[in-house]
This record gives structure tokens, sequence and C-alpha cells, in this order.
């Protein structure tokens, strides 16, 4: 019988109605702590709880900032909005963040907010269009493309998509990481598992009912099935809310999770952050010693 080795364990903290130190300290602390292999911000222009009009940090500028004050965390946004950014320029930002990181960078993508609210007012409150969903979809699956090729092709190029057009596209400086940082795509919809399917290394699903998840990696399964791709060259990825009062409840859902084959696991840690909350994730919830 195969060996399967532990998950890794990562944390999140959603820069909303939050400061940017109270950020930098917990993972300055979590980067200290060989337990914890990543941590992520997420990708809101505005909060999508608690006070509507509080702090929202933008998520790839403050990663840059705290790629260049940590050494050791792999580390990322969970994900990109593709319906933020021109992919070319995402690729840029992206660039940098690894270069910055010295190689640290898992490059999370997904096709945007869902169209109710709160996420959906970010839209209009930035000037930025908000198509449906198919839109989005394709959108994302050329975003994907066109981004590898700017990592990876060494002379201009065109790209003549339905989405997205470029002339003479390229690419300079390249990622460190070669030939490209690891990409992750998040979601759960049928559609965007098949864009998973294709550019995925990464796949996250938010948790939840554990049937659904289990559900929805069988159905990456099948699309990777019918592209001839081998299903487990995906790593199965699952962001799961902390309790700081019911660490049994989370430390059951990790378990729950793990148990399911999901070998990436990320730990949402809520704001306000607990004095010393990175060592108590390592000790209390994963189960290795901090020290």
């Amino acid at each position: 019988m195969p060996h399967t080795p532990p998950p890794s364990f990562g944390i999140m903290t959603a820069p909303m109605q939050v400061g940017y130190h109270d950020i930098l300290r917990v993972w300055r602390e979590a980067d200290a702590i060989p337990a914890i292999g990543h941590a992520w911000l997420f990708d809101h222009l505005m909060p999508i709880g608690g006070d509507p009009n509080g702090p929202a940090h933008e998520g790839w500028t403050l990663l840059s900032a705290l790629a260049a004050r940590t050494r050791r965390l792999r580390l990322g946004v969970m994900v990109t909005s593709n319906r933020f950014r021109p992919p070319a320029m995402l690729a840029k930002i992206a660039t940098t963040v690894d270069i910055v990181s010295g190689g640290r960078l898992d490059f999370g993508i997904g096709v945007g907010s869902r169209p109710e609210p709160p996420a959906r007012r970010e839209y209009e409150a930035h000037g930025l269009p908000f198509h449906d969903t198919a839109h989005a979809v394709e959108s994302l699956a050329e975003a994907c493309t066109l981004i590898r090729q700017l990592w990876t092709e060494e002379k201009p190029f065109d790209f003549h998509g339905t989405h997205h057009r470029l002339t003479g596209a390229f690419g300079s400086p390249k990622p460190v990481q070669r030939p490209h940082p690891p990409i992750l795509i998040g979601g759960r919809s049928s559609a965007t598992l098949r864009v998973a399917a294709e550019h995925a290394d990464l796949w996250n699903i938010p948790g939840g009912d554990i049937d659904e998840v289990v559900r929805r990696s069988a159905l990456l399964d099948r699309y990777c099935a019918d592209i001839g791709r081998d299903p487990a060259s995906i790593t199965r990825s699952i962001h799961l809310p902390v309790s700081y009062d019911r660490p049994a409840a989370t430390r059951d859902a990790i378990a729950e999770a793990a148990g399911a084959g999901f070998g990436h696991i990320v730990l949402g840690l809520p704001s306000p952050y607990p004095d010393g909350v990175a060592r108590w994730v390592a000790d209390e919830l994963i189960g290795t010693p901090a020290r």
C-alpha cells in the first residue's frame, strides 16, 4: 500500500478589519514555526464581513511586503480574482513577488467573486466590469494559458484569445521558480473544475460539508481523466475556519479533510489575532510542538 505523506499546514489571514502590523506579527511568528508551511491572504478590495466601511488591504501589495519580511513560508493569495487585473499585469506582479520572496510564491487564482453582495459592490466601487459566469470562466482559462506563457516563453509572442489579446507579449524578468510558480486554482463549480483539471498544480475548495467536498474532488478526477491527466498530479487543498474557543471541532475538521485525501490544509484565522496565535495553531491544531 503506498505511503501517504502527512498534510502540509498553512494559515490564512484575511486582510480586512485588521492592521498591517497585526498580520505581519502573525506571519513572522509562523515563519519561525516549521509545522506551518504556508501563509495566505485573500483578494478583496472591500470588506466582505464586519464593518462594510472598514479597512481592506490590497492583497498583492501586502503579499510583497510580507514576502520581504519572511524567509521560509511559502505564500500566496487564496485566491486572486481574475476579474480585477489584466492577466499580463498579474503575471508581472506575481513574478515580482516570487523574486522578492526568493522563490516562495504559490500562485492562487480563480474566477472572482460571486455576483451577490457584499462582494459584488467592490467592482462597482472601483469601476471594474462584472461579466457573467460563462465569460468569467472562459477568461480564467485564457489567463492561465497566457500567464504561463509569460513566465516561460523566451521570445515575444502574440496572443489572440476570445477575451485577451496581446501583441509582442513578453515577461522579463522570469520568476525564480522554474518552469514557473505552482498554480493553485480555487473554486467548486463544474466549469472551474474543468479549468483546474487543465491548468492547476493545486486545487483549493472552502471547507464545509465534507461529503460535498469529496464529490467535487471526484468530479475533478473525472475531468482529469477526460483529458488524459493523472488526477494525483493535482494536490487537493482545503480552507478550514478556525475556532479559538472550540479547537476540538477544528481538529475534527482537519482529520476529516486529511482522511478524504486533502494534503494541503489552510487554517483561516479570525481577527483579532491572539498573542502567540501561530504557536497555538501548531500546538493545539496541528499537534506538532512549535518549539
